[in-house]
């Protein structure tokens, strides 16, 4: 009979189980700057997930919305997914992503701060730095990605 250790040893089986090998994640793009920052907008988007789910239950939709969007990006860009997609413009749809992020953050906070509790003062200090993430995000989207394809467009 086989034992777990027998299986263990034996190479993995072709056919169905080899096709589950395309979503292996991309470590180096984890510790990339792009995967540090999707990282921390998706730990600041939960933290304030959670601090509207304590103070303000209104607004909590916007940030669980955010949450998903971010958590899709991270996802399609560390298992390499997106490239799949060739029709769709990434840096383009990821700038947008962030500067949506910035807007709706950015009321959501102020609006959640004139609660007076301490979540809702909370959600307002992380809405900010989340802010802050999102702003360098889109710089560094805007500088890195999308000025390059302007200057090529005039110099052809």
């Amino acid at each position: 009979m086989f034992s777990a250790w027998d299986r263990r040893e034996r190479p993995p089986e072709e056919g169905a189980a080899a096709g589950l090998q395309g979503f292996g994640v991309d470590k180096t793009f984890l510790s990339s700057l792009k995967g540090i920052l999707l990282e921390t907008e998706l730990a600041l988007t939960f933290i304030i997930f959670i601090c509207f789910t304590a103070s303000i239950s209104a607004y909590m939709a916007a940030a669980l919305l955010e949450f998903f969007i971010t958590l899709a990006f991270l996802f399609l860009y560390a298992t390499g997914y997106h490239q799949r997609f060739d029709r769709l413009n990434w840096p383009c749809l990821d700038f947008l992503r962030c500067v949506s992020a910035i807007v709706i953050f950015l009321v959501v906070s102020f609006a959640a701060v004139t609660s007076r509790e301490g979540a809702g003062i909370a959600a307002f200090v992380f809405g900010i730095i989340l802010v802050s993430v999102f702003a360098y995000d889109a710089f560094k989207i805007y500088r890195t990605e999308l000025m390059t394809r302007t200057t090529e467009g005039d110099q052809q």
